[in-house]
């Protein structure tokens, strides 16, 4: 993983210069105490992660992060800052960055946070490449009755796991999920090329029903994830599922729903949550 620190404080740039490389964090590819020079500097490495404070004279923090991400869309960033007002904190979030972080920097925290987003990168490489052979494929794979009922059965058991992971095993949707999966991967597409209506039309006789099911049982794994991110950021399953199998924008919403900050929580995208989760199994 390729990082670039940006902080105006030559100390502080010092101090997470060592712990990246005292933990073996990645490879530091750039820093500058100067935020507008930092943004040219960034948008032609394209480092996988950016450290940048908050307030900079030159360019702040959450501006830096809103114009980045126009040019580069797939740099993570981690804001760190003294400032710990909710609504800049929200503001931060909203303008895409991954992770905030209050000083004073506690060593541990960083180096856990850097990990778990190194960790979040490399699943969306591997996702974005099992999806590249997914689209690659002209048609349904070729197996036998007996092979294919075999892979079923392991699949099951890997859905079954993330399941348990979301906290929605035993749901009756869990059952129509998995039959979904299946018949996606037996015909090689993604919900992109079937519509929802098609597949439950295809597999059952109250389409409805299915959906409904579906829907609540997906609903309910982003209700669990989001209090899994309030109890603990840094908790394995929020932050693998968090901005893979939901939107990270809907499960903060849900987060902030949660705490009683707003009155409507977050939306559930189930196209999103079945790709990912076939392409998740794929890779376990």
């Amino acid at each position: 993983m390729k990082l670039y620190i940006v902080d105006d404080d030559s100390t502080v740039i010092k101090m997470i210069e060592e712990i990246i490389l005292d933990n073996n964090l990645g490879e530091i590819v750039g820093m500058s105490s100067n935020s507008l020079n930092a943004l040219e500097e960034v948008c032609l490495l394209k480092p996988d992660l950016v450290l940048v404070d908050l307030l900079m004279p030159e360019l702040d923090g959450i501006t830096f992060v809103e114009r980045l991400l126009i040019r580069s869309p797939s740099t993570k960033s981690i804001m760190i800052s003294q400032v710990s007002s909710k609504k800049i904190v929200g503001d931060a979030y909203e303008k895409g960055i991954t992770f905030f972080i209050s000083k004073p920097v506690n060593k541990k925290e960083l180096t856990q946070v850097i990990r778990n987003i190194g960790n979040q990168i490399k699943m969306e490489i591997s996702l974005n490449r099992i999806k590249k052979v997914f689209m690659m494929d002209d048609g349904p794979l070729s197996y036998n009755d007996e092979s294919r009922s075999q892979e079923h059965s392991e699949d099951e058991k890997k859905y079954k796991m993330i399941f348990s992971k979301l906290g929605i095993l035993g749901e009756s949707g869990c059952d129509e999920i998995i039959k979904i999966c299946h018949y996606m991967k037996n015909k090689g597409s993604s919900s992109n090329q079937l519509k929802l209506m098609d597949l439950t039309n295809e597999l059952s006789d109250n389409p409805k029903a299915m959906e409904q099911r579906i829907r609540r049982t997906i609903n309910k794994g982003l209700s669990n994830v989001a209090n899994l991110g309030i109890e603990d950021y840094l908790n394995e399953t929020f932050v693998n599922y968090s901005n893979t199998l939901f939107d990270f924008d809907q499960v903060r919403l849900e987060m902030e729903c949660v705490r009683g900050k707003k009155t409507s929580g977050g939306k559930i995208n189930i196209k999103k949550f079945l790709d990912n989760l076939l392409l998740i199994a794929e890779e376990m």
